[in-house]
């Protein structure tokens, strides 16, 4: 009496994806970014001093990482280091000028 409707999800694997102009996010550039931001962020916490533990360094990192990018676009400067040295070094940057303001906002919000 009443029509069924089915759905099924595409069956294209991830390189037809890429070829068809669709940018897909891997594990292994998940585990990348997660390893970037974790050595960022444990050495901006080990220079500004501090730190909010293993996954706290980690999104201290890659928030870092966007913060360095979008510091070094704006100001036109180009990282000294090339490939993930240079990644790691804009990210590192972006996480001390992030646990700058954090710090500063938890001693603003503590002062009253």
């Amino acid at each position: 009496m009443f029509a069924t409707l089915s759905w099924r999800a595409p069956t294209w694997c991830a390189y037809e994806l890429q070829n068809a102009g669709i940018n897909i996010m891997s594990l292994e550039t998940i585990l990348l970014w997660a390893a970037i931001g974790l050595i960022a962020g444990w050495l901006a916490s080990a220079v500004v001093g501090g730190g909010y533990g293993v996954v706290g360094d980690i999104v201290v990192g890659v928030v870092g990482a966007f913060i360095g990018g979008f510091i070094f676009r704006v100001f036109h400067i180009a990282s000294p280091l090339a490939g993930i040295a240079g990644t790691i070094f804009v990210a590192f940057i972006g996480a001390i000028v992030l646990l700058l303001v954090l710090r500063l906002i938890h001693r603003a919000a503590g002062s009253h």
